[in-house]
């Protein structure tokens, strides 16, 4: 099937046009078009149970991918500025979080009461119109980058995208009972005989990757700032591997023996063979009385040879250590380096705007894999479309990574070295995906449309380090909660979780909540007491150093000291004495002016320097006494820094002249809370002592009140 010019899906537009009419025009028709072709894929879910039975137990059912990418539109034009009221607060916490298996998912069914399909349908028109008044009424500046606001319009789109990707794969993973063929939707029906694969040399060479800043095309953040590397000459399969070529590996036993697997592999293989999975084969490989099968998005189909087998990587791993032990050669997977010297060598160009593109790629074609050898680039075949390609580099951050302030969560969560990249993308990588400095990861054992191809090379596969954290702000949290004390003053979180345990008296201590945790160390403090405290922060990037403390009980990071000299810092929780409640701590991603329904029934609730953050701090104490029981105990601190750029300033609670008088931020408080709460105690003043750089320090007294929820 050749799309033709007409019928193509609009390609990422370029940002740097000076006529904002006609900017604002492209932007339209892009963001419809995308819309649109994600709403038609869930046009294949045969019936509305389909909606609702996980296709795996490690993702959220369909229907939180159907609301998921309108609320991010919402959650991410209300931080941008471009709209300012929500369309429904329960979807728009609801879908906000929960797509990668990371720990702060909440993926516990028992917390969800599911809407209706036909509600989260109306939904969508709902933010389909909203969008549409803002690319049609917003102001706009040209040409839009990363600092204009306009940028979270792209940012919606192409994260749209993305998921028109991943919910395809979890379509593929739904029973074939719930789905059913869709004329929009049509594989490829070439099959055949697959050619015999082959070593070709690639000669050594520099590579380039990531964007400029000036680029025009849009980026995620993990693909600015720059690497230039040179690469060594290395020999690469000329296709990627077919299904023909790893049933070779599966006739000989390669899943069940355990030379080839790596650990983790290993672990991960023996968990599918607990939980009641097959372990001897691809997933998407089927085996009948007939011969083996292979599971497209929408149907079943005879085996075809000549098409990309589709694996995960550790069994891409497995396949390449068996390979090698065969052949006696160094086999294994390309390093992203080698991909991009790869790309170079093949003289891969970028999608075309106006014809279809010369791979499968970008819905250009087909809605399934194809032959492997049927786009040739240079020497090889399938060095971009087709399917993902497995690499063996966990993705990092290139020097200078900045996280965009507006999505946060998009890259550091994945900066784990447990998500490594994959390159090239498949039939349906659209938009940024298809473009060659996209940088996409996935977690070793999660399926994609992916497959890999096999490089032979004497130079050991390494990736820089990403183990210490570089991230500047998170880096000051950190040593804030887990460094040293400076200049005489007590651990800041550790105090305010002192005073916390001190008024709890013999107050029942079930549950406590830290919202606006940061990387968690008032989170640990207070398990010291309560049997169970969860922390949330609207940063997953704080988070994640919650929960890599939890898990692994030790923090690494870089700190600033002069110029570009940075310490690199280890803390461990043993060394605080808050090893023992590691079990008694969970972490999660929440908006604390939105927070999800789940959240409550809490004996104690801190909100540590959070309510001068908030862009509606009125509306956060106002239903705050919802998440506590009756008895329980408020602790808010703040060193009230009233600023417009976190809250208008006609939404500051205090701070300011009133009738004359001058009107503090605890008199906002007492007026708010005194419906639901009793102030216990006196405010108290606590410093605290934030280190920039060795030389730079920032020293704050934050106020301390205590409120009794009496009613």
């Amino acid at each position: 099937m050749q799309a033709h010019p007409d019928t193509l899906f609009l390609r990422t537009p370029r940002l740097d046009a000076t006529d904002p009419d006609a900017l604002r025009s492209t932007l339209r028709d892009y963001f419809h078009a995308t819309f649109s072709r994600y709403e038609q894929l869930f046009e294949v879910l045969a019936c509305d149970e389909a909606y609702y039975r996980k296709p795996i137990s490690l993702r959220h059912p369909l229907i939180f991918y159907l609301g998921h990418t309108a609320t991010f539109f919402i959650n991410k034009l209300l931080l941008a500025g471009l709209i300012n009221e929500r369309i429904n607060p329960r979807f728009e916490s609801m879908f906000a979080v929960g797509v990668d298996e990371m720990s702060w998912d909440d993926l516990n069914e028992s917390n969800y009461d599911w809407p209706s399909v036909q509600a989260v349908r109306d939904y969508r028109n709902a933010v389909r119109s909203v969008v549409d008044r803002v690319i049609h009424e917003a102001p706009l500046a040209t040409p839009i980058d990363w600092n204009n606001p306009w940028w979270v319009v792209i940012m919606g789109i192409e994260h749209e995208r993305i998921h028109l990707e991943t919910s395809s794969v979890l379509i593929r993973q739904s029973r074939l009972d719930y789905v059913r063929p869709h004329p929009a939707w049509e594989p490829c029906r070439d099959a055949g005989d697959a050619p015999d694969n082959a070593l070709h040399p690639v000669a050594a060479g520099v590579t380039r990757l990531g964007r400029r800043r000036d680029d025009p095309i849009y980026g995620w953040d993990n693909e600015y700032a720059q690497r230039e590397v040179t690469v060594d000459a290395f020999q690469a399969s000329r296709f990627v591997v077919s299904n023909r070529e790893f049933l070779e590996f599966v006739d000989d036993g390669g899943y069940a023996n355990d030379a080839w697997w790596e650990d983790e592999g290993r672990a991960w293989r023996d968990w599918r063979t607990r939980d009641g999975h097959q372990t001897a084969h691809p997933e998407f490989w089927v085996r009948k009385a007939d011969g083996w099968h292979l599971r497209l998005m929408l149907e079943e189909i005879a085996m075809p040879w000549n098409w990309p087998v589709e694996t995960n990587y550790h069994e891409a791993k497995a396949f390449c250590n068996w390979k090698a032990a065969r052949s006696g050669a160094p086999v294994r997977l390309p390093t992203e380096d080698e991909w991009y010297r790869l790309h170079d060598a093949a003289g891969v160009t970028e999608v075309p705007e106006n014809g279809a593109a010369s791979a499968n790629i970008h819905l250009d074609h087909w809605a399934s894999s194809c032959p492997v050898d049927r786009f040739a680039h240079g020497d090889f075949f399938d060095v971009v479309g087709n399917v993902w390609q497995w690499t063996e580099t966990p993705i990092y951050p290139f020097a200078g990574f900045d996280v965009h302030p507006t999505y946060d969560d998009f890259s550091t969560p994945t900066f784990d070295a447990r998500h490594n990249l994959i390159k090239g993308g498949s039939w349906i990588s659209c938009g940024n995906e298809a473009t060659r400095a996209s940088r996409y990861a996935f977690r070793r054992h999660f399926f994609q449309h992916a497959g890999f191809r096999y490089v032979v090379s004497d130079t050991p596969a390494t990736a820089p380090n990403v183990y210490y954290e570089s991230d500047r702000q998170l880096s000051e949290y950190a040593e804030f909660h887990y460094g040293d004390e400076y200049f005489g003053v007590p651990n800041f979180p550790k105090a305010l979780a002192q005073i916390a345990i001190e008024a709890m008296g013999d107050r029942p201590a079930r549950r406590a909540l830290d919202l606006g945790c940061a990387t968690g160390r008032s989170t640990f403090e207070l398990a010291r007491h309560f049997e169970h405290v969860t922390g949330v922060d609207f940063s997953a990037r704080f988070i994640n150093a919650g929960v890599h403390l939890a898990e692994q009980g030790e923090l690494r990071y870089t700190l600033p000291d002069e110029g570009e000299l940075v310490s690199y810092k280890t803390r461990r929780l043993a060394d605080m004495g808050l090893d023992t409640v590691r079990g008694r701590v969970d972490f999660m991603q929440g908006d604390a002016c939105n927070l999800k329904s789940v959240l409550t029934g809490y004996d104690f609730m801190l909100a540590a320097n959070l309510i001068d953050r908030l862009f509606d701090p009125a509306a956060f104490l106002k239903s705050v006494h919802e998440r506590l029981n009756v008895g329980g105990v408020l602790m808010i601190s703040s060193p009230y820094t009233w600023l417009e750029e976190h809250t208008k300033r006609e939404d500051w609670l205090g701070g300011f002249k009133k009738d004359g008088e001058s009107w503090t931020t605890l008199d906002g408080m007492k007026l708010i809370l005194g419906e639901h709460f009793r102030q216990l105690g006196a405010p108290r003043d606590v410093p605290f002592v934030i280190r920039e750089t060795r030389r730079k320090h920032q020293h704050t007294m934050a106020e301390v009140t205590l409120w009794e929820r009496v009613r």
